[in-house]
């Protein structure tokens, strides 16, 4: 990671499938347009840190200032339902929905790109993060 100086600040990018069944990657709060984008999620964070590293040394080359918001960034993913489970293949849809108290082929439609409900979203997220509570907390034994 190019680091310029001092302490790294924070920058949303969010990740989404396209209507193309590409992995797109944004980060809307930056005035500087930086994308990604590929088959899987992690292409699509490649290309995307990819884009980064470039504009920055475009800048560097060029002999003109950094831009303030392009300074020491690291990128704190957020991603819809169906770049989760790309990003998550390990995990199993029909039972984490069961977990969830939700219809498996619902989740399924999710996982694919169907229209989802902030509330249905919410729902999921904490889900999701109770799960993680549970597996941050197991201690294994051999």
């Amino acid at each position: 990671m190019l680091y310029l100086c001092g302490v790294m600040k924070k920058v949303i990018a969010l990740i989404e499938k396209g209507e193309d069944g590409l992995f797109g990657v944004h980060a809307p709060e930056l005035e500087n347009v930086i994308i990604g984008s590929g088959e899987t999620v992690d292409e699509a964070k490649e290309d995307f840190l990819e884009g980064y590293h470039e504009m920055v040394e475009t800048y560097i080359d060029d002999g003109k200032p950094v831009p303030e918001e392009l300074k020491d960034v690291e990128f704190e993913y957020r991603y819809d339902i169906s770049a989760f489970y790309n990003a998550h293949p390990y995990l199993n849809v029909s039972k984490l929905a069961k977990r969830l108290n939700i219809n498996s082929s619902l989740m399924r439609q999710y996982k694919q790109g169907q229209y989802i409900s902030e509330e249905q979203v919410l729902r999921i997220q904490d889900g999701i993060r109770s799960v993680g509570q549970e597996l941050s907390a197991v201690t294994l034994v051999k």
